[in-house]
């Protein structure tokens, strides 16, 4: 971390400006060779400059050059931001003149990872700068916003604050047993705490879902037998003819995928190629990645033809999805009824009725996802949570840790060694922020950044 480092900060192709941004010990001195208005070194801290960027007589770029002075900058280094005109040319010959003349091209997302390693933010702000930059909705940017200003690191120091408190009793009752004053921690008093402490976790952990619906969205599979509608669902859902639609069965062979919102949470609709044994090599293809789908969406509209009877690789497929989040919709009911309803052996508030042709049902559609993934309630609320997969998995291991202790503490384990267990569980959860961290997840997980983030 002892070189300058510099890369483009904007997407590269023609625009009103590009940034080149440079970080490091020697970012004004470097600048300075080529930009000469002013010398850098000399100005006021977070002030910009109109100039010129000149290759010995050679006029690159009329610019505005941004200085601002360590340690009040991203990264705490100092930092120059370049503004030249957008396009390619002009923004790539900037960036040759700073790495002739001695700065290095940043990694991907290496000037985030300074701003961690520096103490500026923590391993939840650094990913938060990530998801603020791939946020498409209004409910996204809002939890990343609270992620970047701490409120989400606010969640784990809370935990590793109450865990402090009973790592410090346990350990004055073992090095000075002979106090009045302090509370004697025995199991009857550690067993409260450590319950509270699960309970804590389980309550973060369940709010998080809320986060993973936020940052990923809903998979939502239509499924079905061929010709039911899924297309047709698909498209008046979307608004659009994304999906092929046709009377004849087997016209969607493979996946066709788009995005609808509803109350600011995405659902990435998934419309399958129609179930149902086959001799067509793709067709089969199809209906193997439709059944894949089945099973990883966290959604599954399953389609019935009120037009058509009950079959029995039907009632298989219901039976398959009964623990799954799902919902039963019976399209064309402006055909005749020829479908055993009766037979679905399915709770009447999972069963929406449809006639797609008509444009009837698509609301009530979606107003019970919103109540099935109470998107109202998320909508509504703050949203600070969890939402990194990482985080939430090492969370995970915290809780199967605590209840392990709770139950070490009902079997009279020794205290001593109980305080090893909780000490263990603290240093875990500094993972999620990165009180404690390993070289190798900060390579990994920056590596996912913008190259100039």
């Amino acid at each position: 971390m002892n070189d300058t480092i510099c890369a483009i900060a904007t997407s590269q192709g023609v625009g009103a400006i590009s940034i080149i941004r440079v970080s490091g010990t020697e970012a004004f001195e470097i600048v300075n060779k080529f930009f000469k208005e002013k010398d850098l070194t000399e100005v006021e801290s977070h002030t910009i400059h109109y100039g010129h960027i000149v290759d010995h007589e050679e006029v690159i770029d009329e610019v505005l050059v941004s200085v601002m002075k360590s340690p009040r900058t991203f990264t705490t280094e100092d930092v120059v931001e370049i503004n030249t005109h957008g396009g390619i040319a002009p923004t790539n010959r900037v960036l040759e003149l700073l790495l002739e003349n001695g700065c290095r091209l940043a990694e991907p997302g290496e000037f985030t990872k300074r701003a961690f390693l520096n103490g500026r933010i923590d391993l939840l702000e650094a990913e938060a700068v990530m998801d603020m930059i791939d946020a498409k909705t209004e409910t996204q940017r809002k939890m990343a916003a609270n992620q970047i200003d701490g409120k989400t690191s606010n969640l784990i120091n809370e935990l590793r604050d109450d865990m402090v408190q009973i790592i410090s009793n346990i350990n004055v009752n073992i090095d000075y047993p002979e106090y009045d004053d302090v509370e004697i921690i025995t199991d009857d008093v550690l067993i409260p705490k450590i319950k509270k402490l699960k309970e804590k976790i389980q309550k973060v952990l369940k709010e998080s879902e809320n986060g993973k619906i936020i940052k990923n969205g809903i998979k939502t599979a239509i499924i079905g037998r061929p010709n039911v509608g899924k297309s047709s669902l698909l498209n008046a859902l979307l608004q659009e003819d994304k999906a092929i639609v046709t009377n004849i069965a087997g016209t969607t062979r493979d996946i066709v995928e788009g995005q609808v919102m509803i109350n600011g949470i995405l659902l990435n609709m998934i419309d399958t190629a129609g179930i149902r044994n086959t001799e067509d090599t793709i067709e089969a293809i199809g209906v193997e990645k439709s059944i894949k789908m089945m099973e990883e969406a966290d959604l599954i509209l399953f389609m019935l033809n009120n037009n058509e009877p009950l079959t029995e690789d039907v009632k298989e497929l219901l039976e398959q999805i009964k623990n799954k989040k799902y919902l039963i919709l019976i399209n064309k009911i402006d055909l005749d009824n020829k479908l055993e309803r009766e037979n679905l052996n399915i709770e009447e508030d999972r069963i929406i009725e449809l006639s797609i042709i008509e444009d009837k049902g698509i609301d009530e559609l979606k107003e019970k996802i919103i109540e099935l993934f109470n998107i109202n309630e998320i909508e509504t609320k703050d949203p600070t949570y969890l939402s990194n997969a990482r985080s939430i998995s090492i969370l995970k291991r915290c809780l199967k840790s605590v209840e392990d202790i709770e139950k070490s503490l009902k079997d009279n384990m020794p205290i001593d060694m109980i305080e090893l267990d909780i000490k263990n569980i603290w240093e875990e959860l500094g993972t999620i922020n990165g009180s404690t961290y390993e070289e190798e997840l900060l390579d990994e997980m920056f590596s996912r950044f913008c190259l100039g983030k």
